[in-house]
């Protein structure tokens, strides 16, 4: 009943900028912690930022500087603005959220179908 859906991938040269979004829906009773992950080709998925529900941020040390991640937590969406974009950037980037349902029990960790980022060179 929750799924997270997200958007805003595509082509962009390097040092362009590009701004991804994912909204999360469904039966939410409230979203802890949510973030972005990315997997480049032939490589293993790897963190790229985190926002808690507070609004505390932390970030990989390879796009310090350069992505800001946010939240609005009105429309449980997570935002990852990214700019002077790398080739290295290259992407299938996924987005995150450990979300407690309505009428749970539990939190879970869910996750997006992932959006492709490419930067050409």
């Amino acid at each position: 009943q929750v799924q997270l859906v997200e958007s805003g991938g595509g082509l962009v040269q390097a040092g362009g900028s590009l701004r991804l979004s994912c909204a999360a829906s469904g039966s939410i009773f409230h979203i802890n912690a949510m973030g972005w992950y990315r997997q480049p080709p032939g490589k293993q998925r790897e963190l790229v930022a985190t926002v808690t529900s507070g609004g505390s941020t932390n970030y990989a040390d390879s796009v310090q500087g350069r992505f800001t991640i946010s939240r609005d937590n009105a429309k449980n969406t997570v935002f990852l603005q990214m700019t002077s974009l790398h080739p290295e950037d290259t992407a299938v980037y996924y987005c995150t959220a450990n979300i407690k349902r309505n009428g749970g029990d539990y939190s879970g960790q869910y996750w997006g179908q992932g959006t492709q980022v490419t930067v050409s060179s």
